[in-house]
């Protein structure tokens, strides 16, 4: 009979799946991008930085940046987010507002609370290109 000693045995990488991959890649982001923007049109203090809605444009824009900072395969295009959102004078209450909007929603897709955590933290990360007032 053959013995085999921990240190016999084959090493293994640990799999280290992104947050991207964690919470179902680009059609789980879709779902966010989608409940995220029904509920800020919804807002009544947000909804007034959306008078026409939001189209697949703007939608993809939003993927994209956030498959990309999440990291997916993405990578964002996309007019420069400072320049974007500028004269649009969005405090930092705006700011907090669309994230807590965004932590609704996650929660609401089943994504657990460990991965929400992280991915609104990586969104705070985008305050100083978007707040503006």
């Amino acid at each position: 009979m053959t013995t085999m000693t921990i240190s016999d045995a084959p090493a293994v990488e640990p799999v280290v799946q992104t947050i991207y991959e964690a919470i179902g890649g680009r059609p789980a982001l879709k779902a966010a991008v989608d409940g995220l923007f029904a509920r800020l049109i919804a807002d009544p203090e947000l909804g007034r930085f959306f008078p026409a809605g939001v189209g697949q444009v703007h939608r993809g824009f939003l993927i994209t940046l956030l498959g990309e900072a999440l990291g997916g395969p993405e990578r964002y295009r996309g007019p420069d987010l400072t320049v974007a959102h500028r004269g649009l004078s969005i405090s930092d209450a705006h700011f907090n507002r669309t994230a807590a909007l965004l932590d609704d929603t996650l929660v609401e897709l089943g994504v657990p609370r460990d991965l929400i955590d992280q991915i609104i933290g990586i969104v705070a990360t985008l305050r100083s290109a978007v707040v503006s007032a």
